[in-house]
């Protein structure tokens, strides 16, 4: 069965005036739909793929044939990625990390401050296009982590529980090339909820 572009669940312009509504259209409409339309070409080639889950293409890269395998690393990759960034964030949202994984952030991190802190120096720092993820491992502790283009920690098989595109893609039509900007506006639409969701069923 081939893959779908995920709805957002929330209006272009709902994250306004942190992250613009032209931006998430293009980011959604254009940018992720790429993604699913070359993931899904990439399939055809190799149709014994085509009952795989993206999760299980993403963790078995070296068992994808060669010839579709970078196509499928990076346009799956791409997919997965974003389809989990629509969730993390969203409207209403932001402030301080409450739950299970506040307390988390406290011992891992020290508090939430040192968190953003770590998270927007990893966004900085990847040359280029990419993410800042933090993972969260069996036992609740937290890291932070820095990856090129649409790779993953999902590839190695670890549990992400927050990730900030830092593609110019995601924010240049507001920001240009202001990314420490924008990576200041974005925790302005985190969704804690849904980040606490995913840290307690690690």
């Amino acid at each position: 069965m081939a893959f779908t572009l995920p709805p957002l669940g929330y209006d272009y312009a709902a994250l306004e005036p942190h992250i613009d509504a032209r931006t998430m259209e293009i980011h959604h409409t254009k940018h992720h739909q790429a993604y699913v339309t070359n993931l899904n070409a990439a399939i055809e080639k190799a149709p014994e793929l085509a009952d795989k889950t993206l999760e299980w293409l993403l963790q078995n890269l070296s068992s994808v044939p060669e010839a579709v395998r970078n196509a499928v690393r990076n346009n799956g990759g791409g997919h997965w990625n974003h389809s989990f960034f629509w969730q993390i964030i969203g409207p209403k949202a932001g402030g301080n990390p409450t739950g299970a994984v506040a307390d988390a952030i406290k011992s891992s991190c020290g508090d939430f401050a040192k968190l953003k802190e770590q998270v927007n120096a990893a966004g900085l720092a990847r040359f280029g296009s990419g993410w800042a993820w933090v993972v969260a491992d069996k036992g609740g502790k937290l890291t932070i982590e820095s990856s090129p283009n649409q790779d993953t920690p999902i590839s190695e098989k670890k549990t992400v529980i927050l990730g900030v595109d830092v593609w110019e893609h995601a924010y240049y039509l507001k920001y240009q090339n202001r990314r420490a900007d924008y990576l200041a506006a974005w925790w302005n639409v985190v969704n804690w909820a849904e980040v606490n969701k995913r840290f307690e069923a690690r």
